[in-house]
């Protein structure tokens, strides 16, 4: 942008001038602030008192929007909301304007409203600056209160993040009574049901937005519910040294551990159950496994809990040692294995079939299958380097239902999972300790040698089985047909006696025939009956031996087949603990690579810096001495010097301009050196 104004030049805004403030830390340069929308200016008025200062607020071009004189006029309502001053606001017009729209040209509608003392609370989570409890709990109050004001009036401010929290709790300037704790700006996004839609929308802010919603732009009356519980989560959890020290950088979380089941979360959760209660963790993690933002706790139910809490609840602010670190690390791993955990766990990667599955599913749609694997794989593989098997084993057992059966990852996953349950669940101590080489132990070979015998002697049983059935069977046959021929011999001999009887002696002789042929009949056939039950239970015994051995074959391959299954998991093990080495092994080697990178990059910008600032020295000197010699009469000298010191500025213009009065100085050489009759002034 081109507008790109000095410490004390004047600006005429509806006829009310205005001087643009100096920056405290470096009184040589404007006082300004960057956003993601443009860039804001804080303005003094000639007579007013510090705290009534403005900030004229310059977009970028895409941002400068005619719409925002209509959007700016039904703002200035909700201007008397505590925490929402920005939005008493005057956009500056070509109507009313004009002359300093046409000299200035980036100033098209831009923005002039107060501006808000203090600092952010981005800067707090960066200077990693630890607060008192009841700080914490005042901060978190007033955010409360902001929002359940915004949303009983149907209004959201759509991107809820810390650079865009003020806190004047913390100015060094004095403000007059009543004014907010917190105050939140950028409200150009704003929501309401009697303003437009922006032209372009944000989709949140990393570390302050959900990943469950949809990433295309947040302006709903629900888009600042999880962003505020985060927030006040952080505001919370800053009374805890062990929070401040395991913060990701510019806000608690890494965008990537948002509703994922990570160790920040779990460290701030225990956090803010021991230090506020449970109330408080009930809204946090409903906001944490919410599945849209409607779901996620209104600001009026946290303002309820957060006023409930009172003096006497207020945790005593003591340092943390490294023993209480230890503990809440400890009750950490322990909070993984819960119920409550699981379910955190569970809400988020459940079982295909789930509704979380099936938007897991998507996402993975739009990131690539892999990454949601992969991203699940690399936290269990760091919650177990940091000694936490519990944790380590529910991301593992959720990671399952993902991979695909046979591929490389389910059989590592399989691999880690059952390690992990033995490492948890060991044996017990009356049982022979297993080692890591079973299957070559002599035991091993001893059982398997005799369970190949039984197998192999289980065969020829069962045919000298079927063999001794078959040699009864032609006995009772060769039985059988010696009674037929005696029986016909005596049938022969019966007849032949029967002729040489008389008639009675014949009568009676056949009837005593037919009576032992009844007899033989009856006998036969008992005999009949007799082989057949004996024959039954020959051919049932048969059976049954044979089922006995078959059952033995079965139990022996069983057993083979089990031992044979343990041996092909043990190995796919090792073979998954030597790739994990290999992989921990490159991941140092990378690190270490990356650090050596960064210290010498530090190294190079750490010379430049002191290079810049010998320069500035010597710029100061050759400006002096070019002074002195035109001074003393001596123009050659004079010239010479200020040669020196314009290829010296020109070197580096956009830094030395921004130092002290260097650029004042460089504009003065430039008179002398284009007009020797231009006297240098002494600075």
């Amino acid at each position: 942008m081109s507008f790109q104004p000095n410490p004390g030049d004047e600006l005429i805004i509806n006829g009310t001038a205005y001087v643009v403030g100096r920056h405290p830390a470096a009184p040589g340069l404007a006082y300004a602030q960057a956003g993601r929308q443009g860039i804001v200016y804080q303005l003094n008025a000639k007579s007013g008192a510090p705290h009534e200062a403005k900030a004229l607020k310059v977009f970028f071009p895409k941002f400068r929007i005619p719409a925002m004189v209509y959007q700016s006029e039904h703002m200035e309502a909700y201007g008397n909301i505590p925490g929402l001053q920005v939005c008493k606001r005057d956009v500056l017009t070509p109507e009313r304007n004009g002359s300093l729209i046409a000299e200035q040209p980036d100033l098209l509608y831009a923005v002039l409203m107060p501006w808000i003392h203090g600092t952010t609370w981005f800067d707090c989570l960066t200077d990693q600056r630890q607060l008192e409890a009841s700080d914490s709990l005042a901060l978190a109050r007033a955010l409360a209160g902001i929002g359940s004001a915004m949303e009983q009036k149907g209004l959201a401010h759509c991107d809820l993040s810390a650079p865009n929290v003020m806190l004047p709790f913390f100015s060094e300037v004095e403000l007059p009574e009543g004014t907010s704790a917190v105050e939140l700006v950028d409200v150009e996004q704003m929501y309401s049901t009697k303003m437009d839609r922006p032209d372009a929308l944000l989709a949140g802010s990393p570390g302050y937005a959900a990943h469950r919603t949809v990433h295309s732009g947040l302006w709903s009356a629900y888009a600042d519910r999880f962003a505020g519980a985060i927030i006040i989560g952080e505001m919370l959890g800053w009374s805890d040294r062990v929070i401040v020290d395991k913060a990701w950088g510019e806000s608690y979380f890494d965008q990537h551990e948002m509703q994922t089941p990570c160790e920040r979360y779990f460290i701030l959760r225990k956090s803010l159950e021991t230090q506020w209660g449970s109330k408080v963790v009930e809204l946090f993690s409903r906001a944490w496994d919410s599945q849209d933002l409607s779901s996620c706790p209104t600001f009026g139910e946290w303002l309820v809990v957060l006023n409930a809490i009172t003096e006497q609840d207020i945790p005593v602010e003591t340092e943390a040692t490294e023993l209480e670190a230890a503990e809440t690390a400890t009750s950490v791993e322990a909070a993984a294995t819960e119920s409550s955990s699981v379910e955190a766990v569970s809400s988020w990667v459940a079982p295909p079939g789930t509704e979380q599955a099936a938007m897991l599913n998507h996402a993975a749609e739009g990131q690539g299958e892999r990454g949601v694997t992969d991203k699940l794989f690399r936290q269990a593989r760091e919650l177990e380097q940091q000694n936490k098997p519990a944790a380590a084993l529910e991301v593992y057992r959720s990671l399952y239902h993902f991979v695909e059966d046979g591929s490389p990852l389910h059989v590592e996953v399989s691999a880690a999972i059952t390690g992990l349950e033995e490492q948890l669940n060991p044996k017990a101590s009356e049982q022979p300790e297993k080692t890591p080489a079973w299957y070559r132990s002599k035991t091993f070979i001893v059982s398997t040698a005799a369970a190949v015998v039984l197998l192999a002697a289980g065969i020829p049983a069962v045919s000298i089985l079927a063999d001794q059935s078959n040699q009864r069977q032609i006995e009772a046959a060769k039985q059988e047909e010696a009674a037929k021929a005696a029986q016909a011999k005596l049938v022969a001999e019966q007849e032949a006696a029967y002729k040489a009887l008389s008639e009675k002696q014949r009568q009676a002789a056949e009837e005593k025939a037919r009576q032992q042929a009844k007899q033989q009949a009856l006998a036969a056939q008992k005999q009949q009956e007799e082989q057949k039950k004996q024959q039954a239970l020959i051919d049932q015994q048969v059976k049954y031996e044979a089922y006995l051995a078959q059952k033995d074959k079965d139990k022996q391959a069983a057993v083979k087949l089990a031992k044979q299954k343990a041996y092909d998991q043990q190995a796919k093990y090792e073979k998954y603990l030597a790739w994990k080495k290999d992989q921990e092994a490159r991941a140092a080697q990378q690190e270490a690579a990356r650090k050596a990178a960064t210290e010498a990059e530090q190294k190079q910008k750490a010379s430049m810096q002191a290079r810049n600032k010998e320069n500035v020295l010597q710029l100061i000197t050759l400006y002096n001495k070019a002074y002195a010699s035109q001074e003393g009469g001596s123009a050659a000298k004079a010239k010479s010097f200020a040669n020196k010191f314009r290829a010296l500025y020109d070197s580096n213009p956009s830094y030395y301009r921004s130092v002290g009065e260097v650029g004042y100085r460089a504009s003065s050489i430039y008179n002398f050196l284009s007009d020797t009759n231009f006297r240098l002034p002494k600075i």
